[in-house]
């Protein structure tokens, strides 16, 4: 299967090209400089491949939570591609991306967005290879009130929400 994905609700700006198992990809902290990057990028991603556009199955987008002019860009951008070669868009959770790409070994997964203005955007996670599980529903609020259930000892944290919040979770919890 040949996919093209789109990732841009957060500062960071992502393209991806999956052909047949093999991933290329391009990303780079980007504040403000997504509409610049995505669509080069993407062009670039399918001639390394040697993939033309009409020979895509799919197009991915990130639909958040995140930056509401990052998901509109990446969602038109993907629309625009999916309507014109008549394949299908498939909307990914920002988060649960962000949740697959802890280490290998989490089972448990918070993954946590900077939202600004003093909240994140948080979903907890169970894990299984690449497989997720949903424990709590994505949310936006304050740090501090992002709410793991009783029954997750450990977990991996995730995303640029540790980094905004000095305290997050409902517990002892710190960043490190």
């Amino acid at each position: 299967m040949k996919v093209l994905a789109f990732e841009t609700s957060t500062e960071a700006c992502s393209v991806a090209l999956h052909v047949d198992g093999r991933v290329l990809e391009r990303f780079e902290l980007a504040p403000r400089r997504h509409a610049e990057l995505a669509l080069p990028w993407a062009e670039q991603l399918l001639a390394d491949a040697g993939i033309a556009r009409r020979q895509l199955d799919a197009i991915a987008v990130g639909r958040g939570p995140g930056a509401f002019t990052g998901v509109r860009l990446a969602i038109g951008i993907a629309q625009g591609i999916a309507l014109g070669l008549d394949v299908p868009v498939l909307a990914v959770s920002t988060l649960q991306v962000l949740a697959l790409r802890a280490p290998a070994e989490a089972t448990q997964v918070l993954a946590c967005i900077d939202a600004r203005m003093g909240e994140v955007y948080a979903g907890v996670f169970a894990r299984a290879g690449d497989v997720l599980r949903e424990l709590v529903p994505e949310v936006v609020c304050a740090p501090q009130e992002c709410v793991v259930p009783d029954t997750l000892q450990r977990f991996a944290g995730v995303g640029s929400g540790f980094a905004a919040a000095r305290h997050c979770c409902n517990n002892d919890w710190r960043p490190g």
